[in-house]
């Protein structure tokens, strides 16, 4: 276990950089990038040459360009045989590791044995123009080439070199000095990258029924329908009518993602013994003939002709009979559902697949992902620890990828995106990475990026308008305990541009209107979701740079409904932390009844009196009660955005045995010793649980049996009780009642008895179905 560290450790750190070249708060700047440090550039862009030399035997060129910086080094990829080539590359130099005063761009001719020099354009650097977004990009020109001398010699280099900052167009894409250890193949990995998640559906698929279906055995029919999508495979029941025109009526859903590359393959089979089916007929469907529908009005449903498939010589065909068989569906496309594709507790977006029934937007999120400190060696390189760190971050359907620092432990990003908001209820998610790929191609195949830490941030929880820049500690749980990675400090903003429709977005419902009309079953969900981010996980990968699949679940907390012990006990603690003001409340009114504070207890009688002789101040009093307790708690308002909480989480307290158990794979990879262990442990976790939520249940039952006759006797008193309590409230006025009850709560010890009242008797006493249970 690693050792345990100062609660401060763990905490948010409130900063104060300068961002976009002046302080936090300050005035807003031409550059679209306020959000962050500036950093400068040196930008070269090399396009294309031409009336190159030929300089080997042979008479041909394999040109390619150097471009030079002190130290600093970056190379274009070269073209074989040609004095006319087209390269389009950008190289971005830092100014605060420059050294020298010019830079040199040197086209050289690729060679066995040495590279031949062609010829060279300098520059000098404090001649270089500058260039500040929104200015319109650099036009490229045409430059003659210069040998070592400074003469003039045969062909051209057209060229752009220009002074910038991380805000210019050419940064994503551009070659980077601190990348210059890193081999070309590689070099993809490393840049920033804006990715958009596809448009995700719901496909409903209704099987309603099938029609001259042939049985092999024609004594006995069990027909059901499979229906496949991707990986994604789904059955219905067996139908209850044995015929050859069987019918089902069933719903199964899938996931499925724009542009719809899969088809639904429907399959009719025939159980004609124990693990033994039959296709007996077959057809395909392309989700893009299918209907899209925004509500829960039923869309036409249509008869598909079934194709019988028979084996012949080990492959599958169609065989040239006459075959009847259709079968009868409704098939579309839900559009009224968001597609689940995130745990719900984080959920950055809510708004149903279909584009007709968002609502507009409320505001914008910005994000400026500065830098981090203080971060762990993740890996070993050359015989010392190093780390090579990027940051994701996931709001809505877009996803970001910073550039990856290579090798330092204290990375500068400096990098700023935006978002639009639909709804403050959501959450950003901001993740820090190893990158393991950067020697590309083979070497790196089988790595996975390491997880470094996370940070969630709930955009109701922030001040409209106001800029947050806090260091946020990055906190994993590991096998061996709870560890801090670093720190990374963020600058976010969000910005509101309707108040009215944010403050009526809180009286809207979470998910779309179709959720609650026709909601589906949480086993439902739950595989609907697992395909969702299934999904999402293969189409990110396959972008360039990929956004690999551990990076996609970390970030999705796919593993979040694994057991855990320690959330067990987290949660546990949190219901008590609910209801702890509640049984606060409780002992304080017992001391008021027990008259432990006779002046509290005086004033309480008075107060009650009053309410009692004034009935319409019961609600005022309450409501002013509740105001005044808001006020009082303002003064002690959170200041600062929620943050991983290690203490909340039990993630300190954690025993190494329940972390090991968290780890495990699941199904279990432990020796089955340590299994039956732990399941032991888990039958008397789960038997407390049980004792408490059948304590629950019992209470339940003892009021419905107070008139169930289930105990005739107590049945016959409550009855008898309530006529004798109606007539006497209906002579006797509220007031005197309500007093009466009031102050007979309210009396002296001296007055009381240390036995449970007759009303608890009785109820206690009650019948509960506990009896008839085995």
């Amino acid at each position: 276990m690693q050792r345990p560290l100062h609660p401060q450790e763990y905490s948010l750190k409130e900063t104060s950089p300068h961002l976009g070249g002046g302080g936090v708060g300050g005035d807003k700047l031409t550059t679209t990038y306020d959000l962050v440090e500036q950093m400068q550039y040196l930008y070269v862009r090399v396009v294309k040459a031409r009336d190159l030399p030929t300089k080997d035997v042979t008479g041909s060129c394999d040109p390619y360009v150097e471009v030079k910086l002190g130290n600093y080094k970056g190379t274009t990829r070269y073209f074989e045989k040609t004095t006319n080539p087209e390269w389009n590359q950008v190289f971005a130099f830092s100014k605060e590791r420059i050294q020298a005063s010019s830079v040199e761009v040197i086209v050289k001719d690729k060679d066995f044995v040495k590279d031949d020099f062609i010829g060279r354009v300098s520059f000098d650097l404090n001649e270089i123009p500058k260039r500040v977004p929104p200015d319109s990009p650099l036009a490229p020109q045409w430059y003659r080439l210069e040998d070592r001398k400074g003469d003039k010699v045969k062909g051209e280099l057209m060229l752009a070199v220009w002074m910038g900052t991380q805000a210019d167009e050419a940064f994503p894409e551009a070659w980077h000095s601190d990348a210059a250890t890193v081999p070309s193949d590689g070099l993809a990995s490393i840049r920033s990258k804006v990715y958009l998640t596809p448009k995700l559906w719901y496909v409903r698929v209704n099987v309603i029924e099938a029609q001259d279906l042939q049985p092999s055995d024609k004594s006995r029919f069990e027909f059901y329908v499979k229906v496949m999508l991707g990986n994604q495979a789904l059955r219905t029941r067996i139908s209850q009518i044995r015929t050859i025109n069987p019918m089902w009526n069933e719903d199964l859903m899938f996931v499925a993602a724009e542009p719809f590359e899969e088809h639904l393959v429907l399959s009719v089979e025939d159980r004609v013994a124990p693990n033994k089916d039959e296709v007996s007929g077959k057809t395909v469907i392309s989700l893009q003939n299918v209907d899209r529908r925004l509500d829960h009005k039923p869309v036409n449903s249509r008869w598909y002709n079934l194709e019988k498939h028979v084996i012949v010589e080990g492959e599958q065909k169609k065989k040239e009979v006459k075959f009847s068989s259709r079968i009868h569906l409704r098939i579309c496309l839900d559009g009224g559902y968001h597609v689940l594709d995130e745990s719900t507790h984080y959920s950055s977006d809510l708004r149903p697949t279909a584009k007709q029934l968002w609502k507009p937007s409320i505001g914008v999120l910005e994000l400026g992902i500065l830098n981090a400190q203080g971060l762990l060696p993740m890996k070993t390189k050359d015989g010392r620890g190093t780390t090579d760190a990027y940051c994701v971050a996931k709001y809505g359907q877009k996803w970001v990828r910073t550039r990856t620092i290579i090798d330092s432990f204290t990375p500068k990003w400096n990098e700023q995106y935006t978002w639009e908001v639909y709804d403050p209820c959501t959450v950003i998610t901001i993740g820090v990475f190893d990158n393991c790929h950067l020697q590309g191609g083979e070497k790196a195949a089988g790595t996975r990026d390491t997880r470094i830490g996370k940070v969630r941030i709930r955009l109701s929880t922030l001040e409209t308008d106001r800029v947050y820049t806090h260091y946020y500690p990055l906190i994993v749980l590991l096998p061996s305990g709870v560890k801090k990675m670093g720190e990374v400090q963020l600058a976010v903003r969000f910005t509101c541009s309707s108040l009215i429709n944010m403050l009526h977005m809180y009286s809207q419902p979470l998910l779309p209107k179709m959720h609650y009309l026709y909601p589906l079953s949480v086993v439902q969900l739950d595989n609907l979701r697992h395909q969702a981010t299934q999904i999402v996980s293969m189409r990110l990968s396959r972008a360039e740079p990929p956004l690999r699949k551990e990076v996609v679940e970390y970030m999705l907390d796919v593993d979040s409904h694994m057991w855990s012990m320690r959330k067990s006990k987290a949660n546990f603690f949190r219901i008590m932390g609910v209801f702890s003001p509640l049984i606060s409340v409780g002992k304080w009114f017992d001391q008021v009844c027990s008259w432990r504070n006779p002046l509290t207890t005086i004033l309480i009688h008075i107060l009650f009196v009053i309410l009692v002789l004034y009935p319409e101040l019961i609600l005022p009093t309450i409501f002013l009660y509740l105001f005044l307790i808001g006020v009082w708690y303002f003064r002690w308002r959170p200041r600062q955005p929620p943050h991983m909480d290690t203490r909340l989480s039990h993630a300190e307290s954690a025993h190494p045995d329940e972390l090991d158990e968290e780890f495990d794979t699941f199904p279990t990879s432990r020796p089955p010793d340590i299994v039956r262990m732990r399941y032991d442990r888990l039958r008397s976790v789960a038997g407390r649980v049980q004792t408490v939520v059948g304590d629950l249940a019992t209470q339940g039952e003892r009021l419905q049996s107070l008139l169930s006759w289930r105990d005739p006797r107590a049945t016959a008193l409550f009855v008898t009780f309530c006529l004798i309590a109606a007539i006497v409230l209906y002579v006797t006025p509220f007031r005197v009642v309500a007093l009466l009850a009031g102050l007979y709560v309210l009396r002296h010890p001296r007055f009381r008895h240390r036995l449970p009242s007759v009303p608890l008797n009785f109820f206690r006493r009650l019948p509960a179905r506990t009896d008839s249970m085995l």
